[in-house]
């Protein structure tokens, strides 16, 4: 199992990622180790996950999500909710 999931950064901007173990890659990222774009803008929060089979299949969710406008990522987590 792996996860596809949306941050939302302080300055209000969208971090997408994908991870087998989705706590501890959040806990990465509000410690700063996870990724350079999100440690300069802790903290951030988990708005937006799916479960995926395995991590290629996540990738692949991911770089679909990564394409997805900035409206359409809203939609997406407003629908999810």
């Amino acid at each position: 199992m792996a996860f596809v999931y949306i941050l939302k950064c302080s300055d209000k901007t969208y971090y997408t990622g994908a991870a087998l173990n989705l706590e501890e890659r959040i806990e990465k990222h509000q410690s700063g180790r996870a990724a350079k774009y999100t440690s300069g803008r802790r903290p951030v929060k988990l708005i937006y996950h799916e479960e995926l089979e395995n991590l290629s299949a996540a990738y692949k969710r991911e770089a679909a999500i990564k394409r997805l406008s900035r409206k359409e990522k809203e939609l997406l987590i407003k629908k999810a909710k």
